[in-house]
């Protein structure tokens, strides 16, 4: 028999497993939770604390990967390297 409490318990489990995909010492930052908006790149709307810096984070932060942009990958300089650098 399911009741109102076996239902949160498992969403709360089934939250948990999702949030394993994704590191655990992730820091709190406005721009990436899921109650703000970004406004500009320094600010951020939240439905917490209205118009607040991007850069900060409160005890209401919720990870939202989908708002979070990787850092563009190094860019390789071809002018230093030789093709028998490349060459085993």
């Amino acid at each position: 028999m399911e009741n109102r409490f076996t239902r949160v318990y498992n969403f709360k489990n089934d939250e948990a497993r999702c949030a394993m995909l994704f590191r655990k010492d992730i820091e709190p930052c406005c721009s990436y939770c899921e109650k703000g908006s970004l406004i500009s790149e320094t600010e951020v709307i939240c439905k917490k604390r209205g118009v607040v810096s991007a850069a900060g984070s409160c005890s209401a932060f919720r990870y939202d990967p989908l708002k979070r942009e990787p850092p563009r990958p190094a860019k390789l300089h071809a002018e230093k390297y030789s093709e028998e650098d490349f060459k085993l």
